[in-house]
């Protein structure tokens, strides 16, 4: 039994010389992805921030595009954490106009919300930074000589300033 010929495949197109941007090798790939979750548009993921802003974009995140068996008006899934989901529910109006604007149509008629936290439970612990360090008590002996630098400015700030870089210089110096 043969296999029939593989059909020509599209000759590739001619690459720029030099260094290209990223997001030009990545652009169809993208596109096919976000096709995948009914994102017609990939700028609705990646520019989300400037979409509906940047406060609404630290608390949520467009999860999914569905389409009704009608075809008239889609679904926006929209990822929120539960504490903030009232809030976000409050807005969905404000939401689904400024998306519609980026279409250019009325192409989502309605937004659901998942309340989920956006981490999983390995990475949604609470983080805790450290306290800053405390500065390190200066040598009265920089001190003076600093001040004893910085005594010829008339300029109270400017004086403030040199007295503080020769502080600087004073204590690495030092240590070193």
């Amino acid at each position: 039994m043969t296999r029939a010929p593989a059909p020509p495949s599209a000759k590739p197109t001619r690459r720029m010389r030099g260094f290209e941007p990223a997001s030009g090798l990545l652009k169809d790939r993208i596109r096919v992805v976000g096709e995948k979750r009914g994102f017609a548009v990939t700028r609705l993921l990646t520019q989300w921030a400037d979409i509906v802003g940047e406060d609404l974009a630290r608390i949520t995140r467009p999860v999914k595009v569905g389409y009704g068996r009608e075809g008239f008006g889609a679904t926006l899934t929209v990822l929120v954490a539960s504490a903030q989901a009232p809030m976000v529910q409050m807005q969905l109006p404000k939401i689904r106009d400024r998306v519609n604007a980026v279409y250019g149509y009325a192409a989502i008629a309605r937004i659901t919300l998942t309340q989920t936290a956006p981490t999983g439970f390995a990475e949604g612990q609470a983080q805790f930074d450290p306290s800053p360090p405390a500065p390190k008590p200066l040598d009265p002996a920089v001190q003076a000589k600093a001040h004893a630098a910085a005594d010829g400015a008339k300029d109270e700030g400017l004086r403030a300033a040199l007295e503080t870089l020769a502080q600087n210089f004073l204590s690495r110096a030092k240590t070193q």
